[in-house]
């Protein structure tokens, strides 16, 4: 990519920035395309609610792709809680919840795509080649739930309240990665699970926690068990946010959002570590379980916080061989850390991953005193140092001249919220880009 994209915006920064460390150059882009406008969604009684295409749930370029450009992944699609009722759509939570405990999902047959955006000198971003995620009959799946019984799951309504059908094939994507042979990975969240899917959208296949392919049975495409069992512990909407791979291509790293409910809801409320996978593709096995520990919610400057689930993971991107950037956020304050595995205690297939161990990993915030260690974490880059990061960033890029994209997730507008790319020079260093 050319310098000139950062070029004149030095001098903004330093006065943005004076009183921090910055790494380089920053600016800010956003998008005019026609393409991000999604639908106007409108309840009786309510008010109006113009959606956007929500981009930025993950991100991804290859070193082989042109220097401007990376590709980006949209997740299940315009969804909100109850308790966001009012704000999105203008009525009584009531109206369209009914006393239950649903998701909202207002454009139910949205499905979940690939993006590529073009970062411009003009500091706007153009949205080309949509990719939707499909099965193998060419259908194109749809972010509503699936009817799981190993894991739980929650229960899609449309804008009105009308219930919604579950879907064994839905997806709720979030990381994404794409190899030098066209295909990409998935990080999905739900089930949770990884997807390997084919340069033109279509799901080859679905990865799984062991013990739950039944709930995917009827699924037009191959489901696989090949995840630790322990997985389906996730909390709720806390599955696998976030994808990776080695600047070879060899090993795939993914990691779990949250620490897991493991063995319940208030471990994973107070609980400090959550799991790092490495996948081996040319054996298609797992070869490696890390454990990632949460900063202390206090320490998150724009939103401090008391709960120590505030913290969640939703990106990893790949600096060298078992060398990462993690990106570790709370609602309002981002943060970045270079992460290594040396040294750090590999627990794949031990007590760990057995959900009759107790105490459970997620009950043990000292590791020593149950002779682990985590891995090492390094911090980059913390947005509360940059005013004009946006918040809920969840996807990583790094461009042609090794600048660091970084892409939010506006939750398809719902509350009025911009697609927005930050560009930051010199802030990581990469093998390759």
């Amino acid at each position: 990519m050319k310098r000139t994209i950062a070029a004149g915006f030095a001098g903004i920064a330093a006065m943005l920035l004076a009183t921090t460390a910055m790494a380089g150059a920053a600016k800010v882009f956003e998008t005019k395309s026609a393409i991000n406008n999604l639908s106007t969604v409108m309840v009786d009684g309510g008010k109006a609610r113009d959606l956007t295409v929500g981009l930025g749930s993950g991100a991804y370029r290859r070193p082989i792709d042109p220097a401007n450009m990376f590709y980006a992944v949209s997740d299940r699609g315009p969804n909100f809680v109850c308790g966001d009722v009012e704000t999105v759509l203008g009525v009584s939570a009531d109206v369209v919840c009914k006393g239950e405990k649903v998701r909202v999902y207002p454009t139910p047959d949205y499905s979940p795509s690939i993006y590529t955006i073009f970062l411009k000198d003009d500091g706007s971003f153009d949205i080309k080649d949509v990719i939707t995620l499909k099965d193998q009959n060419g259908v194109p799946l749809t972010g509503l739930t699936n009817k799981l019984t190993v894991a739980k799951t929650e229960k899609p309504v449309d804008a009105n309240g009308n219930a919604l059908a579950q879907s064994v094939s839905a997806i709720d994507a979030e990381g994404i990665i794409r190899l030098n042979d066209g295909s990409y990975w998935i990080g999905e969240e739900n089930a949770p699970s990884i997807l390997h899917v084919s340069a033109d959208g279509t799901v080859n296949e679905r990865i799984v926690p062991v013990g739950s392919e039944d709930d995917f049975k009827g699924a037009a495409y191959k489901v696989t068990g090949g995840l630790p069992a322990i997985l389906v512990k996730r909390q709720t909407n806390r599955g696998i946010e976030s994808m990776a791979v080695s600047p070879d291509e060899s090993k795939l790293y993914f990691m779990v959002q949250n620490p897991l409910s493991n063995p319940d809801a208030d471990t994973y409320k107070k609980a400090k570590n959550t799991r790092l996978f490495v996948y081996d593709r040319a054996n298609s096995k797992l070869t490696g379980e890390y454990i990632y520990q949460l900063d202390d919610p206090q320490t998150f400057r724009n939103d401090p916080s008391k709960k120590q689930n505030a913290p969640r993971i939703s990106e990893v991107l790949g600096l060298g061989d078992d060398r990462l950037l993690v990106l570790e956020r709370t609602d309002k304050t981002t943060k970045l850390h270079e992460v290594k595995l040396d040294d750090a205690s590999n627990i794949l297939a031990s007590r760990w991953d057995d959900m009759s161990t107790s105490p459970s990993l997620e009950q043990e915030n000292n590791l020593e005193k149950i002779d682990l260690k985590a891995v090492s974490k390094t911090l980059r880059f913390d947005s509360a140092d940059y005013p004009m990061a946006p918040n809920k960033i969840e996807g990583l890029a790094i461009m042609g001249d090794g600048a660091l994209a970084m892409i939010n997730d506006n939750d398809f507008g719902i509350k009025g919220d911009a697609t927005k790319v930050l560009l930051i020079d010199g802030l990581v260093q990469a093998d390759k880009f």
